[in-house]
């Protein structure tokens, strides 16, 4: 009875995550069969780097003879946000034994990390184990996907253009299944007005990372989280 509440909760947070990693793993595996890699060598990297837009922009790269050490520094600039995300939610991990919060860490992604800020900010039950099950499945149903892709890549023409969108959608997916409260409209706006305004100056790939953090310091600027739409508060 007890594993089933544990579970439950879990596999509800990391559901939309895996769903939607499937969709976009699949594209990617297929960009990496492109590059050379065989179903293995795409689940180990999943696995083991797992970034999905560091891996789309390491085969993109790849795919138009980018040297080496120019894929590694932009792979490297892109995947700063990681910082970010472990650092925001440090504070929730403080009384998390080292290992824990190192796996924990070391597996958070985009999508993850916002599934468990909210979960954090909402649920007071909700505790590192939980959130480290999240980013853990997140990660199979990643490396899976990308496995699955290298397999059937051979056997497709995907356009790459539609595999580059792959990678948006399941921003939109997330945003679009959140409560849209002030601050997320505002947050969600500021970020898109200046990953736009970015590109248009020319910025290519680090606009994104930019245009996140205008998001961020917009929702900074909002003040404290506001409490309406929460059904049961009332000013």
């Amino acid at each position: 009875m007890s594993v089933r509440t544990g579970v439950a909760p879990v596999l509800s947070a990391a559901l939309p995550v895996m769903l939607g990693y499937v969709t976009i793993g699949i594209p990617c595996g297929v960009m990496e069969a492109e590059v050379g890699l065989s179903p293995l060598m795409a689940f180990l990297l999943s696995a083991s780097f797992y970034s999905g837009a560091g891996q789309f922009m390491m085969s993109s790269l790849a795919l138009v003879g980018t040297p080496v050490l120019s894929m590694v520094a932009s792979v490297s600039l892109v995947s700063t946000r990681q910082l970010l995300y472990s650092a925001a939610l440090s504070p929730y991990l403080a009384g998390a034994s080292r290992p824990l919060a190192a796996l924990f860490a070391a597996t958070v992604t985009d999508e993850s990390f916002g599934v468990n800020l909210e979960r954090f900010s909402a649920d007071d039950s909700w505790n590192a184990t939980k959130a480290t099950a999240v980013n853990l499945m997140s990660m199979f149903s990643w490396a899976l996907a990308n496995a699955l892709g290298a397999i059937v890549g051979p056997a497709l023409a995907i356009p790459t253009a539609i595999m580059s969108f792959a990678m948006t959608s399941i921003f939109i997916c997330l945003l679009a299944c959140r409560e849209w409260a002030r601050r997320t409209v505002v947050c969600a706006v500021a970020s898109a007005l200046g990953v736009i305004v970015l590109k248009a100056l020319g910025l290519g790939s680090i606009a994104v990372l930019l245009g996140a953090l205008v998001g961020v310091v917009a929702g900074i600027l909002l003040g404290p989280r506001s409490r309406e739409g929460a059904g049961h508060d009332h000013e």
